[in-house]
């Protein structure tokens, strides 16, 4: 809606900081390219908008994580791996025996998980500035480099500059603002819808397995869910639950079913979809109370502050990873991570079906570098789910352990780039690899780093 413009006097705004490295947005990525600039030597600010870190898993409830395995071995280690045992570690006892050593499909404590978070950024010196919005982005004249970002927060406008920056909004909002081209969706634009995540307490674990053991059902609840939505206590939809987490006997975060058409980058929408997604949680609510023994006296205690966002913006970037890359499980000279989480597309009307591409056990692709490197900057580097991909891929991508391994590589080439002087391009590759794997990230088996003149320019990029 249009209601004309109005001009704004000029304003002198204040310089409020200087830093190396500025990550904006404190989800997976962000907190891996935050943790792993500073480790670098780098001076590093991470800006968030909430009051704290974790993104889709704390401020979205989304249940659980997505799995760190190729269904034989963990792939997503590094800073990633590291940070999921943290959160097992501070959970109570009864949490840490059943998942200790569970690596797919872990339980959050989001709670738990905010004081984690909070933790590994302190310890690595990172310093944090949440409840602040970017406002624009200052490019320099040739327009080649991020200057630094204007902020809005509690205490004004300011402006902060920066050696290097690193988008891990998700939505690749800097590298939009920086005029860094993107594709939105599908071929009509169409996007993957959201879900409403939240907490159930006050149900009862023993009794809902005897229900499962007892009827056949899965874990899932097809059986249930399909009778539900025949006798109209749910709508027609997915029939089934997208995942139940048990963070204890009594506490179990839900992701079921979708709100459809909300553009993650609208905050029209997001409002709209917030409201409708706890008006869905409530009809779930009634749902359980209902159909499933367990849940009879199950008090919902939380939802999402916004809805899960699976898709927005992909970025344009110097290498687009396409599924033929997946399905042939391709690597890359500047290979910085490995992935073999399945193409998972939730499509976008409640009339569609959802699609699957897996890989087979024990294999995994290449994550190259050059995803992450938004055209036309030069010190810019995006990491996290808008990553220069196309669609399918990014249904695979878009998980939080890709994030986090994401997030570290970028944040580890800052810091390269700092030391030498040079910018996102102009960093070793080989180096890089060499770094990340004395960070315990795994590259593949008897993977060899890239030899420079491997992946000269012209070759590479």
């Amino acid at each position: 809606m249009n209601y004309d413009h109005i001009t704004l006097p000029s304003a002198d705004i204040p310089v409020s900081r200087e830093v190396d490295v500025l990550v904006i947005g404190g989800g997976a990525s962000g907190i891996a390219a935050a943790i792993a600039a500073a480790q670098g030597g780098a001076s590093t600010l991470i800006v968030e908008q909430r009051g704290f870190l974790g993104g889709m898993g704390t401020l979205a409830l989304v249940p659980a994580f997505c799995p760190f395995t190729d269904k034989e071995k963990p792939i997503i280690r590094g800073l990633g791996l590291k940070l999921m045992d943290r959160m097992k570690e501070a959970c109570d006892p009864g949490y840490r025996e059943e998942y200790r050593e569970l690596l797919d499909w872990v339980p959050i404590d989001p709670e738990v998980l905010k004081r984690v978070y909070d933790d590994a950024i302190l310890e690595s010196g990172v310093i944090p500035l949440f409840h602040t919005f970017v406002y624009d982005v200052v490019l320099s004249q040739d327009r080649r480099k991020v200057e630094g970002v204007i902020i809005v927060n509690k205490t004004g406008r300011s402006f902060i500059r920066c050696r290097y920056i690193i988008d891990c909004t998700g939505d690749g909002d800097i590298a939009a603002l920086s005029g860094v081209p993107f594709q939105k969706g599908g071929e009509a634009g169409e996007l993957q819808p959201g879900s409403m995540c939240y907490l159930l307490a006050n149900v009862d674990r023993p009794k809902f397995n005897a229900f499962l053991a007892e009827t056949g059902d899965t874990g899932q609840l097809h059986r249930t869910v399909e009778k539900a939505m025949a006798e109209g206590a749910l709508p027609e939809g997915r029939k089934s639950i997208s995942g139940l987490a048990w963070i204890s006997d009594y506490l179990v975060g839900v992701n079921f079913g979708h709100v459809f058409g909300v553009d993650g980058t609208k905050a029209e929408e997001l409002t709209r979809g917030a409201i409708e997604g706890r008006r869905t949680a409530e009809r779930q609510l009634q749902f359980f109370r209902s159909y499933v023994p367990g849940f009879e006296h199950a008090h919902l205690v939380a939802s999402g502050e916004q809805l899960g966002i699976r898709e927005t913006r992909r970025i344009q970037g110097d290498y687009m990873l396409t599924v033929d890359d997946f399905i042939a499980a391709r690597s890359f000279p500047d290979d910085i991570a490995r992935n073999a989480y399945y193409i998972d597309i939730h499509l976008a009307t409640s009339k569609s079906d959802m699609t699957f591409n897996h890989l087979p056990p024990g294999v995994s692709h290449g994550v190259p570098y050059r995803i992450m490197l938004p055209v036309g900057i030069n010190n810019l580097w995006v990491a996290g789910r808008s990553v220069s991909s196309d669609r399918a891929v990014q249904g695979s991508l878009r998980v939080m352990p890709n994030c986090f391994s994401m997030g570290q590589a970028c944040g580890t080439a800052a810091a390269l780039a700092l030391r030498d002087g040079g910018d996102s391009r102009s960093i070793s590759i080989p180096e890089l690899q060499h770094r990340l794997l004395a960070q315990d990230v795994w590259l593949g088996e008897n993977f060899t780093p890239a030899d420079d003149a491997s992946v000269m320019e012209g070759e590479w990029l």
